[in-house]
């Protein structure tokens, strides 16, 4: 079993950043590959950025230059950190787990967390 934890989330002025952070516990085997999703309200859930156990990273175009994607192994933390924040950005964050494949979309990742809310206003 796995359990994540994100936290970090917040409001902020449109041009700031969060750091967001997700703990992860339980089979390391089924965390090779991680990923943030986002979903604002009335949308689909989103794929955000992805890491993986080579530590290769990937971030949609959309946040592309201003979302980084990070792991801490000895914290056994995933990171998501975010600059120059956009309304558009608004949403509930999640992080994401699998163990077989890239965990890009949904239906590729096997665990999540609860979310954090990330509130960016103009």
């Amino acid at each position: 079993q796995v359990q994540l934890a994100e936290s970090g989330g917040g409001s902020v002025q449109a041009g700031g950043s969060l750091r967001l952070s997700c703990a992860v516990s339980g089979d390391r085997y089924s965390t090779w590959y991680m990923g943030w999703f986002r979903q604002a309200p009335g949308k689909g859930r989103e794929g955000v950025a992805t890491f993986d156990r080579y530590s290769r990273s990937d971030v949609a175009d959309s946040v592309k230059g201003r979302f980084t994607i990070s792991q801490d192994n000895a914290k056994n933390t995933l990171y998501l950190q975010m600059n120059s924040l956009k309304p558009e950005d608004t949403a509930m964050y999640y992080c994401a787990a699998g163990g077989s494949r890239p965990c890009s979309t949904p239906s590729d990742c096997n665990y999540w967390g609860q979310g954090t809310q990330v509130t960016v206003s103009s």
